[in-house]
């Protein structure tokens, strides 16, 4: 179980730990990082990457917002 109580500025995660706290599969995180909504918080050259605990939280929540959206026909 991920803790969300801790300082979320701070807290570095790697993908599952990221994908079991956002809801949501490893494969939705790596995609979030391939399109940029989600950005590694340490080195491209470090072979598991590690993401800040305030970003995952930021794009599940703008992820959410957008499957959300209705369009209307103009």
């Amino acid at each position: 179980m991920v803790d969300l109580d801790g300082d979320l500025q701070t807290t570095l995660w790697t993908t599952a730990q990221a994908a079991e706290a956002a809801g949501v599969t490893p494969e939705v995180i790596r995609g979030w990082a391939f399109r940029g909504h989600l950005v590694r918080a340490n080195s491209s050259r470090c072979r598991i990457p590690r993401y800040r605990a305030i970003d995952v939280v930021k794009a599940e929540k703008a992820t959410r917002e957008r499957a959300r959206r209705r369009y209307t026909a103009a």
